[in-house]
């Protein structure tokens, strides 16, 4: 684990960046980098022992944000859904320029990139390596994702040259954990009775769990380089979405329903091969199963300590009937 670092987290808020900011947060002084427009959610950052600084990162105004950081996780991204092309550059590739041109200094900078960069292929079950070709992914869901998400690779990569400054650009594939993440989703669409909608027959993806997340984060760090460091970060178990459905049903006990809905010269599958992360990690320590069992234990805990207090306010509202009618 990292240790007695100043370390600044992009996008504190999200998915991964939360959980791993309060990780990190535990042993080194941790900043998180957002608009931070929602109160609520800054309280919420700062309440793991992240301090939090306001900042758009595609506006260049760096001028609150310190610039002696040991490293930078940046984990921030623009995903809206819509055709903003030109938003999605300014944010995703552009702000990263204006970023690590701020952090230079920094001893090492890990860029969250995405297993989206890489061109779909009609074989759901083809390992992806590194040097897989790139292309648009064709998101229904966000069209500007991939091709963004491109450029702020080649912004890092060039960054990493122009200052001498080590990065590690990070494929991220499908991340889950006990604060979302695709599993996760599908847990919590079962739960209420939803379809599961998967791209594909078998919808394939290597997964992996935020504790892996964390506990990998250091090591990519100290294999960032001059040039950049490209890796996959996935899990070490290919497996398809309809096979971890059912497990979720076996231990929910509930009626499980994928339904497929192929996007037209959309992703099918995502096994990205490992053998590069592995050389920088060490396997990962959570197999899916267990990462499975993990989130539902968690989601049971979570109504258990609900219930006293849904049973209290049942009690008054019980209560305060008796006392209309008496």
């Amino acid at each position: 684990m990292l240790r007695n670092a100043k370390i600044l987290v992009t996008g504190p808020a999200g998915q991964i960046a939360f959980p791993l900011a309060a990780y990190l947060a535990e042993h080194n002084e941790v900043w998180g980098l957002a608009r931070f427009g929602d109160a609520a959610t800054r309280a919420r950052v700062e309440s793991a022992g992240v301090r939090t600084v306001a900042c758009d990162l595609g506006s260049g105004d760096f001028s609150n944000v310190p610039a002696d950081f040991d490293y930078v996780l940046h984990l921030a991204t623009y995903r809206n859904g819509g055709l903003n092309y030109d938003e999605a550059m300014r944010v995703n590739a552009e702000g990263t320029h204006l970023l690590l041109a701020h952090c230079r200094a920094a001893k090492a900078v890990l860029v969250m990139s995405t297993a989206e960069v890489y061109r779909p292929a009609d074989d759901p079950l083809r390992v992806i390596t590194e040097s897989a070709p790139l292309g648009d992914s064709n998101s229904l869901f966000d069209p500007t994702y991939s091709m963004s998400k491109i450029a702020q690779e080649a912004v890092a990569r060039s960054c990493a040259r122009a200052y001498n400054l080590p990065v590690t650009i990070a494929r991220m594939n499908a991340s889950y954990g006990d604060n979302g993440g695709l599993l996760t989703y599908h847990l919590d669409w079962l739960t209420t009775g939803k379809d599961i909608v998967v791209k594909w027959s078998p919808a394939m993806y290597t997964p992996i769990h935020q504790d892996d997340i964390n506990a990998q984060t250091e090591a990519l760090l100290g294999a960032a380089g001059v040039p950049a460091t490209i890796v996959n970060w996935g899990g070490d178990e290919p497996v398809a979405a309809q096979e971890w459905c059912a497990y979720l049903g076996e231990l929910t006990g509930r009626e499980v329903n994928v339904v497929v809905k192929e996007v037209p010269g959309g992703i099918r599958g995502i096994v990205l091969d490992n053998t590069k992360r592995l050389g920088i990690t060490g396997p990962c320590a959570v197999a899916w199963r267990e990462g499975l069992r993990r989130i539902v234990d968690a989601r049971n805990s979570a109504v258990d300590a609900a219930l006293p207090a849904v049973r209290a306010q049942a009690d008054r509202l019980l209560s305060s009937f008796a006392n209309a009618e008496d």
